[in-house]
């Protein structure tokens, strides 16, 4: 996969084109992404994938303390690569560009810049000034170009309808299972090891303190987790617990995340750390004293263990 930092100087073959945010890559952004390398390899052209950055929320909104997103850019690169697509075109989103008309970007950008054989639209895609671009828009504007244009319909599944904010809302209520089945790839989280008050270290199980590398990368709800870990290109099991850990503090401190790494005692403070979430154990409980949080966190290990197949 070749990456463009913006549209100037390309050098494509019958682009075939699908454009979109893809938070997350889930397994509806797979199909789309499917149908886009198919269509491309029987026009011997090149499949091609618009994506805006920053998120056009951040430009447009004044409130971002509520926004999280499934994937950081990088993820996201890493999972449309994986995609197998030949080309991912990066447009800086800004408020300027937020003003373009759809039919100005469809002409000056998708043509002019692109050269667009076909399109491919997800069955919701809005786009240009204000949203007012859409599947009838773009047939309207192509009517002058030399392009076509095909809307692809919305995944159906067993589970139901898949999408970026269904799956959102199934990792910040609990739902691990659920949004890992509608990702079709297990959720992660990264970020840097840093300084904590040590209390699971007194009690017999150290933990890694993570502080996430995105500030909008979207922490899943509080609870118990068993987690593989990945550090130092080693993989290791773990249980990370999410929460304000209320057996130890009285005074509302603000959620932490922490992950005991199993069989590891080695100071990684400083380190670069990734936990993929593989099964939601339990919600986050408080109890009477440190020694039943111990009894408990023993157990939460086993199951760990089991569940990892250790």
């Amino acid at each position: 996969m070749i990456i463009h930092r913006g549209y100037e100087n390309l050098d494509l073959v019958n682009p075939v084109v699908t454009m979109g945010i893809f938070d997350g890559v889930h397994r509806g952004h797979k199909s789309l992404l499917d149908n886009l390398v198919t269509r491309a390899g029987k026009v011997n052209g090149d499949s091609v994938v618009i994506t805006f950055s920053p998120h056009p929320r951040l430009v447009l909104e004044k409130d971002h303390l509520n926004l999280s997103f499934l994937t950081t850019m990088e993820e996201k690169m890493v999972l449309l690569e994986a995609s197998g697509i030949d080309h991912l075109i990066i447009i800086e989103f800004s408020k300027q560009f937020s003003r373009m008309s759809a039919c100005d970007f469809v002409e000056k950008v998708l043509v002019g810049k692109i050269g667009i054989k076909h399109l491919l639209l997800g069955y919701d895609h809005h786009f240009g000034q204000k949203g007012e671009g859409n599947y009838n828009t773009i047939k309207q504007c192509s009517a002058s170009f030399d392009f076509t244009v095909e809307q692809v319909q919305r995944l159906h599944t067993e589970e139901g309808e898949i999408s970026s904010s269904a799956i959102r809302d199934a990792l910040l209520n609990g739902r691990l299972d659920e949004a890992n089945s509608w990702l079709g790839y297990f959720y992660s989280l990264g970020g840097t090891v840093v300084g904590g008050r040590q209390i699971g270290r007194s009690i017999g199980f150290p933990t890694a303190n993570i502080k996430p590398e995105d500030q909008y990368k979207l922490i899943p709800g509080n609870g118990v987790y068993a987690v593989e870990v990945r550090l130092n290109e080693g993989i290791y099991p773990g249980m990370l617990s999410i929460g304000s850990n209320p057996t130890v503090n009285n005074d509302g401190r603000a959620r932490t995340i922490e992950v005991h790494i199993i069989n590891f005692n080695r100071d990684v403070y400083g380190n670069r750390i990734s936990v993929i979430f593989r099964k939601r154990l339990r919600e986050e409980i408080k109890f009477d004293n440190t020694q039943k949080l111990a009894e408990q966190m023993e157990v939460d290990k086993q199951i760990t263990m089991k569940l990892l197949s250790l």
